[in-house]
């Protein structure tokens, strides 16, 4: 028999504000994460904009020295667990250090790092390479430095699944303590790839948005004039936990993880098929999972990246799953404030689903001003809804055709 989960610990580092509740309050009041890029130059760039974090100062978590030495997605990923475990009220100790397990996601890993040293290798040559350099790249280094900082000696695990990585980080996670490999586990997703060769690269796809003169309306998933999804990074990650342990010690307990679900679409290396039957088929494992039917759930937090086909594709896997309850959904996507934190997102976007059944708010769909006559559902636009939640969905869809999708249902 499965066990059941709970989430415990909430924490965030987003373009929105560096903590979870500086990020929640923006979240729910349809502030925009997005601006001019100011990382680098971007003047000769095709998109001239992005979610960056703002105010992350490393120094409250590492030292000097220490943080010269880690990329900024594992600055992001170890400061979004630190505030996470501190949140649960959680320790080590003798009896749980090896069932405390930490398995986080990440698409991309230290791309600026290798971006700085290709620079430095063609300039100076092999000997001015930082013995930091692989330390610095490698995606499951936040996992490693989570566990290090912690102490905890359970499963260690990193996810590399594209944009689902969070997702699928947070689903292998409940399953790891719902059939007994731990009882705890920091879980989420970080990322930080604002650097010229990844904004090159989406933009070579065609993928980013071009509203560079203005970045505040420019990621509207689901209007007919969205043109592309925002660059952002981040990082956010849960204390999942086994329900009894939680209260035996009197924990809050924020919500309940219930169901999970994983798919392959086998048809695009970027595209989703145009029927979304992958992303279908990935949300009817998730309730399968859970054990509920199409018409017990209340909301979903979608991927929502704002690119044309992502959005309408979504739509349809969404009508499919749900038939007629399709259009008693609230759907929301939070990329429209925050952008889209590529492997960080369904971490994030994980978290901002446990609190809206928490605090019983839906944030808005932000700059969904004209809905596209093929994204005909209920997107919660513009303005955040107070609304008792039970059940709520988070989908992750990641390039490589691979879907994830988390099922949470409020703790009572």
């Amino acid at each position: 028999m499965k066990r059941r989960v709970v989430v415990t610990g909430i924490g965030l580092v987003t373009p929105l504000g560096v903590g979870t509740q500086e990020t929640w309050n923006a979240l729910i009041n349809g502030k925009s994460g997005v601006g001019p890029i100011t990382r680098f130059d971007a003047s000769d760039h095709a998109s001239q904009i992005a979610a960056e974090v703002k105010d992350f100062n490393p120094e409250l978590w590492f030292e000097k020295k220490q943080a010269k030495n880690l990329d900024a997605f594992v600055q992001y990923g170890v400061a979004a667990a630190d505030m996470a475990w501190k949140n649960s009220g959680l320790s080590i100790t003798d009896e749980n250090v090896d069932r405390v397990g930490v398995i986080t996601g990440c698409g991309m890993g230290g791309l600026p790092t290798i971006e700085e040293y290709h620079s430095v290798l063609q300039k100076r040559g092999p000997r001015k390479i930082t013995p930091f350099f692989i330390p610095r790249v490698i995606p499951n280094m936040p996992s490693g430095h989570i566990s290090m900082r912690i102490g905890s000696k359970g499963p260690n695990l990193t996810q590399t699944t594209a944009c689902a990585a969070g997702t699928h980080a947070v689903g292998e996670a409940f399953r790891h303590i719902a059939y007994g490999d731990c009882d705890i586990a920091v879980t989420g997703g970080t990322e930080s790839v604002i650097c010229p060769l990844a904004v090159g690269g989406f933009s070579a796809m065609k993928a980013l948005s071009t509203r560079n003169d203005d970045p505040t309306t420019a990621s509207r998933p689901f209007d007919r004039d969205r043109d592309g999804f925002i660059i952002s990074e981040g990082a956010g990650m849960m204390i999942l936990e086994e329900l009894e342990s939680a209260q035996k010690r009197g924990a809050t307990i924020y919500a309940e993880v219930i169901g999970y679900g994983q798919s392959s679409d086998a048809y695009h290396i970027a595209a989703p098929p145009e029927d979304g039957e992958g992303a279908a088929r990935c949300m009817k494992a998730a309730l399968r999972d859970a054990g509920l039917n199409p018409g017990d759930l209340d909301y979903i937090n979608a991927h929502g990246t704002s690119t044309p086909l992502n959005d309408k594709c979504e739509t349809q896997a969404i009508k499919t799953v749900f038939g007629e309850h399709a259009h008693k959904l609230m759907i929301s996507s939070t990329k429209s404030m925050t952008g889209h934190m590529l492997g960080a997102a369904g971490g994030i976007e994980a978290a901002f689903t446990t609190m809206s059944l928490y605090n019983g708010i839906i944030p808005p769909t932000a700059n969904l001003h004209n809905p596209d006559p093929n994204c005909d559902l209920d997107y919660v636009p513009l303005t955040a809804r107070e609304v008792k939640l039970e059940t709520a969905m988070s989908n992750s869809f990641g390039f490589g055709g691979t879907n994830g999708v988390v099922v949470f249902r409020r703790f009572a």
